[in-house]
């Protein structure tokens, strides 16, 4: 099961390895570092409002508690003192309320703080990180061309290579064709295949083929003497060899020279 899940994976990450653009990869990346940066804003956004929303309540409290200590002046200017009591203990009470959301705004105004910080070196991360993506996209994508340009030109690339391989099928179906082309011819000389475009006189055809050989026999022995293994035979017309032909075969027409004294 180890193995099979290590080929799983193997096999996994080699396709994903073909699938993936850096391109693709580096703008994700970037896209998700934007989303990062909003939800840092969004936080600072929310700290400040809750630091807004107590500042609000301490100022309330405050005017509260003024108002209090101005009716416990005047309680006692007309001599209640139990009225000028009851107000100072409820300014008390808001003095109490007031120290707590004081603390609270002083924690919130440190964690904006922090935020703010944050959210600005995340800023400089993320213009830094732009940077350097439209650089590498950039880079990847004049060496892309470049790899192109070369495979092209060295005939590896996919599409040259399935040129490459049309044009050889077109030039071994060509060799074939014509070898077919002459096979065909030579057996149509030799009367093995009949040509069924015309009549064709089979006595003719012998005759022609005999009548080749001794064309044949001619050009060798004028090679021979060429080379000085044989005098060339002297080329006669067709009828010059039938003349010559009943000479060989009337020997009584061949005149003996006379012999002195009038004897044959």
């Amino acid at each position: 099961m180890k193995r099979m899940s290590m080929i799983f994976k193997s096999k996994a990450n080699k396709a994903l390895d073909r699938m993936e653009d850096p391109r693709e990869t580096l703008d994700y990346s970037y896209q998700r570092q934007l989303e990062m940066l909003q939800k840092v804003r969004r936080g600072v956004a929310d700290v400040a409002t809750s630091r807004k929303r107590l500042e609000l309540q301490i100022n309330q409290l405050e005017q509260q508690q003024n108002k209090l200590t101005e009716q416990g002046k005047k309680a006692l200017q007309v001599g209640r003192e139990d009225l000028a009591r009851e107000a100072l203990t409820r300014r008390a009470g808001l003095d109490s309320q007031l120290g707590d959301l004081r603390a609270q705004y002083q924690q919130l105004q440190g964690e904006e703080e922090k935020l703010t910080l944050a959210s600005q070196r995340l800023q400089a991360k993320v213009d830094a990180f732009r940077t350097r993506k439209e650089t590498i996209k950039a880079t990847y994508t004049a060496a892309e061309a470049q790899t192109k340009i070369n495979e092209a030109f060295s005939g590896i690339s996919e599409e040259m290579g399935d040129v490459g391989l049309a044009i050889q099928r077109a030039e071994e179906k060509t060799e074939t064709m014509k070898a077919r082309a002459g096979a065909i011819d030579e057996l149509l000389e030799s009367g093995a295949l009949e040509d069924f475009s015309g009549p064709r006189d089979d006595i003719q055809a012998e005759l022609d083929r005999m009548g080749s050989g001794p064309g044949v026999d001619v050009e060798l022995e004028r090679l021979k003497a060429e080379l000085g293994q044989a005098p060339a035979p002297k080329q006669l017309n067709p009828g010059q060899q039938q003349a010559h032909g009943q000479q060989a075969a009337s020997p009584q027409q061949v005149q003996w020279p006379q012999q002195p004294g009038g004897g044959q």
